[in-house]
């Protein structure tokens, strides 16, 4: 499954804020240096799917804050629920 993450680095917490023009926005603490942000989101995504981070794979973007993503192992119906949960939560710090 393919889709696009737009990326916060250098934020204040590690999470999943919910859509953002048409991608999965994500803020993570560490800064865009080295891949640094990349591995972040990765394992972020990692956790809340519930899938290996071997399973995630940034195939456009990996230098622009927004990426496509090839996630394999979790349905539409997972990151669809992940969505939701992100924006039930908006203003509470995101999932």
């Amino acid at each position: 499954m393919l889709f696009s993450v737009k990326v916060q680095p250098k934020a204040s917490a590690d999470r999943i804020i919910g859509e953002h023009g048409g991608a999965l926005k994500v803020s993570v603490t560490v800064p865009p240096e080295k891949g640094k942000a990349n591995a972040a989101v990765i394992a972020l995504l990692s956790k809340k799917l519930g899938v290996p981070k071997s399973s995630i794979e940034i195939v456009r973007g990996e230098t622009s804050r927004i990426k496509t993503l090839r996630v394999r192992g979790t349905t539409k119906e997972a990151l669809s629920a992940l969505l939701n949960a992100a924006t039930n939560t908006r203003g509470k710090g995101g999932v």
